[in-house]
């Protein structure tokens, strides 16, 4: 009896590894594209960029533990890497789901704006940062990040450093940048603002996009027409929380974006929405 359980345990035991050898097989052998993947992290923002060599950017991390939940649905169970981590700005909305992120996958970079900030969400994250030795790399200036042959992250804002800086409005301290794959952009804005949309317009920075992640939330103090007519993209994500207390978005962006015959795609209504080139 005993031995036939064990030819049973070892039969399956060998199946399990042939299936498991399998199935990583078959996910790197498959054709490799970008995805991004715009996650529901309710009121707040998260962004899941997967690299077709491999890597995995996350940009922001919402306000909660919900970022483990929305990682654990869009990445395999076995990659339990964060190859480039980005926090736009320090707001809770963004940051506080990051701590969650050190804790349970290994974060091999970090970039950030390198503001001054003293909320206790900011200032763990930051000593977390510090406890676990992650290379921290502050944005002081306009960069491109090359990411493969032919993929590109472009910082473009801030133009100066606010290193050790204790800024007014922490929106308009958001990194945007533009992701560039093949002949395809993203726009990613963070929280700016009108203020610094007018710097980004005033600098002939070319902010051309397929795609734009909607500044704060579908706030009206962002998307002013002038910033949506030099980006023309062609979808506009807005990553929102059901029935939140901000009443956002905002329905004069959302009439200004269907006036431009922009597709509007939101986390509320849809859930985590996943783009894929």
């Amino acid at each position: 009896m005993l031995i036939k359980l064990y030819n049973i345990f070892l039969i399956l035991g060998i199946v399990c590894i042939i299936a498991v050898v399998f199935l990583f097989w078959f996910y790197y052998q498959s054709e490799k594209k970008l995805e991004v993947d715009f996650l529901d992290v309710k009121q707040g923002d998260a962004i899941l960029i997967k690299i077709p060599t491999g890597q995995n950017i996350l940009i922001d991390g919402g306000p909660d533990k919900t970022i483990i939940k929305r990682l654990n649905e869009n990445l395999p169970w076995w990659d339990k890497q964060i190859d480039l981590m980005v926090l736009t700005h320090p707001h809770d909305d963004h940051v506080g789901g990051l701590i969650n992120v050190l804790k349970k996958y290994d974060v091999k970079k970090i970039i950030y704006n390198g503001v001054v900030h003293n909320t206790p969400n900011y200032l763990t994250w930051l000593k977390l940062v510090q406890k676990k030795k992650i290379k921290l790399i502050i944005i002081n200036q306009p960069q491109t990040v090359k990411l493969s042959d032919n993929c590109w992250l472009k910082i473009i804002y801030p133009t100066k450093s606010l290193a050790g800086q204790e800024v007014e409005n922490l929106n308009n301290s958001s990194l945007v940048m533009q992701l560039i794959y093949n002949q395809i952009k993203f726009l990613f804005v963070g929280d700016l603002e009108k203020l610094g949309e007018e710097e980004l317009l005033n600098n002939k920075i070319d902010l051309s996009a397929d795609v734009l992640k909607i500044g704060h939330h579908g706030s009206d103090t962002s998307s002013s027409q002038e910033f949506l007519d030099k980006i023309k993209p062609q979808i506009a994500i807005i990553s929102v929380g059901a029935n939140n207390d901000f009443g956002f978005p905002n329905l004069r962006i959302i009439k200004r974006l269907e006036r431009l015959g922009i597709k509007i795609l939101r986390t509320d209504q849809l859930g985590t929405i996943k783009l894929v080139y």
